[in-house]
């Protein structure tokens, strides 16, 4: 649904369009992009309080830099929503997210505003620093070099890493952070501590003030005067700070914290900065939220609300007059509280995603079992391994495709000294509308190729907590439980925990001809698909997986036996998935079956609902019938293979 836009922004197509305004015009420019993004989030769904949050500085960053000469990099792309409307997008902005609309996120194929496409924290400083080191070498000295990062995404190892490697290159880059104390769940660690110093030291903030201003005046004296004054705001700040600045320490010129909502001043200071050189890091304060009381009193639960009625405030949820299945992250909060209470040792793990993955139940029920630490991934998976060798059973909840970034530590860490650690892989197959950077297409394939590594996926919620169950037992060694977005399949899911033999499947139905082998939820798109084929007089075979490593040996040798033809489906990549794991077997034992694999293909996919992605790669419940159609012929009577 397109919305209209306020006065002046209806004139702004480009960033060129805007800089024709005054700058007393902007704080109306802002309090109308602020409006806008209101009026079609709350009809059309996305991430909401991040983007509202960084409007001014979103105006101030477009007004002063020559984009897209200057490179603008934003961290994550939750964040952008003002930015993609003020770089040509606005009159399609209603198709963000939308399957073949706009993407949520940054992308450089879309945009020439986009830099740099971000899904994933943490790149913004690496990324606009090679940038910045590029136009160095090309001699572009006049080029700015802008990444805006929040003080979540400042956690990860990567921002340090850049940082650390930024300050001894005389680039021309400026790191903007944007402090509001939120990630998509409050922001934890020492770090948000030390900004939160900075923030509320009253004689810092009076000196603070004027400092760019004076150091772009006296940096036009020349290089010697510019040194000079370096050295004597250095100390003077480090003296009302009572501590060295971290950010100075690693050779950055610090300026802030300043107001991150007065467009006014921000477009003052930014002109400043352009004219100092070297790398610079600008301290912005936020709020998440900014101009939407409710966002504002609760972020993490506005982060992305969905669709909303934005004069009420209520959040637009589907009614349904039975019971409904639960979300498989919920499946898992609950559950590993379950097992928690059973085994004392048992503790939970996430890198900066608690509500996501539903482990803040268990952050409520026992706090010092569970611990979120940060956006930090590579760090989550190898405190988990420390804790595994004091006997303890870390539960590492991890979104699929977050965990591609520990996978060394997963190697290194985990998997060589054969702890027990479980990996719980929220997220896994198609994410949905967060599109390429979020779908967890990729983890079967570099999972199972892990030494000393059990892989499996639940077709269901009871199958979930009983390999969860399965994971907590003794000496079970590395194990990954991988699972979809969204909402299960059973309303009765509470059911009596249960081990599962470790590398077993099970046959979901007998058939004739043609087997179909499945891993994971998407098996019951599999089942839809036989019922509609049974009702037309094809009757394939179905058999869950359920591990692709160990796999079922004894169960392929039977199906293989017995079938000449096989579909494999999986929600995953099909080069080494599930489906590339069973023919490896049939070569290794000499099997000759035609085998149809369904599953990701090898292209990234764009964004959509779950459902329309499974149809346009070929293995929801009607491209499943197609294929087995186009393999057997019908049947008019029905006699089980024995």
């Amino acid at each position: 649904m397109q919305v209209p836009a306020g006065n002046l922004l209806q004139t702004i197509n480009y960033p060129s369009d805007l800089k024709q305004l005054s700058e007393d015009q902007l704080e109306q420019v802002c309090q109308e992009l602020r409006q806008y993004i209101i009026d079609v989030v709350s009809v059309n769904g996305g991430h909401f309080a991040a983007s509202l949050g960084v409007v001014e500085l979103t105006v101030a960053l477009q007004y002063v830099l020559n984009a897209p000469y200057d490179q603008l990099v934003w961290d994550v792309g939750h964040q952008a929503y003002g930015h993609k409307i003020l770089t040509g997008r606005r009159d399609n902005f209603h198709t963000n997210r939308i399957h073949n609309g706009l993407s949520g996120f940054p992308k450089r194929t879309e945009s020439i505003y986009d830099t740099f496409g971000v899904g994933h924290s943490s790149t913004s400083i690496s990324a606009a620093l090679g940038m910045a080191v590029a136009s160095q070498y090309k001699g572009e000295t006049d080029r700015q070099h802008v990444a805006v990062i929040g003080d979540g995404a400042m956690t990860a190892g990567l921002a340090f890493e850049a940082l650390n490697h930024a300050g001894i290159e005389n680039s021309n880059l400026l790191v903007i952070l944007n402090d509001n104390n939120m990630s998509i769940d409050p922001n934890v660690g020492a770090l948000k501590e030390y900004l939160t110093d900075i923030t509320t030291s009253k004689p810092y903030n009076r000196f603070r003030d004027d400092i760019a201003h004076v150091l772009t005046k006296i940096s036009a004296m020349g290089p010697d005067a510019f040194k000079f004054a370096k050295k004597i705001e250095k100390s003077i700040k480090g003296t009302l700070l009572k501590k060295s600045n971290f950010f100075e320490a690693l050779q950055f010129r610090y300026f802030g914290p300043i107001d991150g909502h007065d467009v006014k001043h921000l477009v003052k200071v930014l002109n400043d900065l352009k004219d100092i050189p070297g790398p610079k890091l600008l301290h912005c304060i936020t709020t998440k939220g900014k101009g939407y009381a409710l966002a504002e009193k609760d972020q993490t639960k506005w982060h992305a609300p969905g669709l909303f009625d934005k004069i009420t405030g209520e959040i637009k949820k589907s009614k349904a007059d039975k019971p409904q299945p639960p979300k498989y992250q919920d499946v898992f909060g609950h559950t590993i509280i379950e097992l928690a209470e059973q085994n004392p040792k048992i503790m939970g793990i996430t890198p900066a995603m608690p509500s996501g993955c539903s482990l803040n139940l268990m952050m409520k029920a026992m706090p010092k079992r569970a611990f979120d630490v940060g956006i930090a991934e590579q760090h989550a998976v190898t405190f988990s391994a420390g804790l595994a060798t004091q006997g303890l059973i870390p539960f590492c909840n991890i979104y699929s495709s977050f965990m591609q970034r520990a996978y060394d530590q997963v190697i290194h860490d985990v998997a060589l000294q054969k702890l027990n650690v479980v990996f719980c892989l929220d997220r896994a197959g198609m994410a949905g509308a967060d599109g390429p950077t979020h779908h967890g297409a990729y983890d079967l394939a570099y999972m199972r190729c892990i030494p000393n590594m059990t892989v499996s996926a639940p077709m269901n919620e009871e199958e979930l907590r009983n390999l969860m169950f399965t994971a907590q037992q003794d000496d079970m060694g590395p194990f990954v439980i991988r699972y979809p977005r969204g909402n299960g399949v059973m309303v009765d899911w509470r059911r009596p925990l249960k081990a599962i033999p470790v590398g077993k499947g099970r046959k979901i139905c007998d058939g004739e001809e043609i087997a179909i082998l499945s891993i994971g939820t998407i098996g019951n798109e599999v089942v839809k698909a036989v019922t509609g084929l049974n009702t037309d007089g094809y009757y394939p075979a179905h058999y869950d997986i359920r591990f692709v490593k160990p796999l079922d040996e004894a169960l392929l040798h039977d199906v293989l036996k017995k079938f000449s033809k096989v579909i494999t489906v999986e929600d995953g990549c099909k080069e080494g998935g599930m489906g590339s794991a069973i023919l490896e077997f049939m070569a290794d034992n000499n099997y000759h079956a035609q085998v149809i694999r369904l599953g990701i293909p090898d292209k990234f996919i764009e964004h959509g609902e779950q459902p329309e992605l499974w149809a346009e790669c070929g293995y929801d419940a009607e491209s499943i019938a197609t294929t087995v159609k186009s393999l057997v012929v019908k049947r008019n009577t029905h006699t089980i293979a024995s």
